[in-house]
């Protein structure tokens, strides 16, 4: 481990473990095909099993008390960038790579959701995604309709790819050691709504699940500024006296686009 002064506001938690290290390499399917985009390089733990598989890889790190060190390390086929990529333009991150790229990432929990969502609604050449979170954020990332953890964020994963959770890591496995564990998730993008504008049904999403208690019909007559009878006349075939968690994603979408249709009409607030 390097002499490093760990930072809080960073949520810095480093990894070690060179078996683990190579195993989230294996679970995120890299190859010597592939370009990488590794967000919070850390000391390089990751990056290192990251450079000897990839083609070329670009790590971000925010934290730049550590060029010296990471660049120390000599990766020949890495670039390191010291910059915060949430605040960074996607347009110009991909144009740091020729055709597509996976993104893999040790995150500090507190921009898990916000990195997520930057990178599947507003990245074109974005392949897969196989990030370290909080292992309650990764249940409600891969949850299915029905469960308590289905939300907002389970809804707009499985609307850009198929997720699943590769492997469980205990805090012990970290320094500083946190207060939960992590989980890893791979997210493969398969594009396949394509002719939905991304922002207006994360919308839409959002406007279901505003009030978790209340059913979905409530919930968007609220946002949309719509009777309920009207609502009804324009979603007919939905029971719309549910709740938005029991709704799946084919059935929210064929609802977006139902109201979409309306949306002309002054009366429908889509967001």
């Amino acid at each position: 481990m390097i002499n490093h002064e760990f930072k809080k506001k960073f949520g810095q938690n480093f990894l070690s473990d060179k078996n683990l290290l190579e195993a989230i390499v294996s679970d995120a399917e890299i190859s010597n095909q592939d370009n990488v985009l590794e967000i919070g390089a850390g000391a390089g733990a990751l990056t290192t099993p990251l450079s000897q598989k990839a083609k070329k890889v670009v790590s971000f790190e925010i934290d730049k008390d550590l060029q010296e060190p990471l660049k120390s390390l000599n990766l020949k086929n890495t670039t390191f960038v010291f910059k915060d990529a949430l605040k960074e333009n996607i347009q110009d991150i991909e144009s740091l790579f020729v055709g597509e790229y996976k993104l893999v990432a040790n995150l500090p929990y507190y921009i898990t959701t916000p990195l997520i969502f930057k990178f599947l609604e507003e990245g074109e050449k974005l392949k897969s995604l196989t990030i370290m979170v909080q292992k309650e954020v990764a249940e409600r990332i891969v949850a299915k309709e029905g469960g308590k953890d289905y939300g907002v964020l389970s809804v707009m994963v499985a609307f850009f790819g198929q997720a699943k959770i590769t492997r469980i890591v205990g805090r012990q496995m970290f320094f500083p050691q946190p207060n939960v564990d992590s989980a890893v998730v791979h997210i493969k993008c398969d594009r396949k709504f394509q002719d939905i504008n991304r922002k207006e049904f994360y919308n839409f999403v959002k406007n279901c699940f505003s009030m978790r208690r209340k059913t979905i019909a409530n919930n968007l007559s609220s946002a949309m500024k719509i009777s309920k009878e009207n609502l009804t006349k324009t979603l007919q075939g939905f029971d719309l006296s549910r709740r938005a968690e029991t709704f799946s994603l084919g059935e929210l979408v064929e609802m977006f686009k139902k109201i979409l249709r309306f949306a002309q009409n002054d009366k429908y607030v889509l967001y």
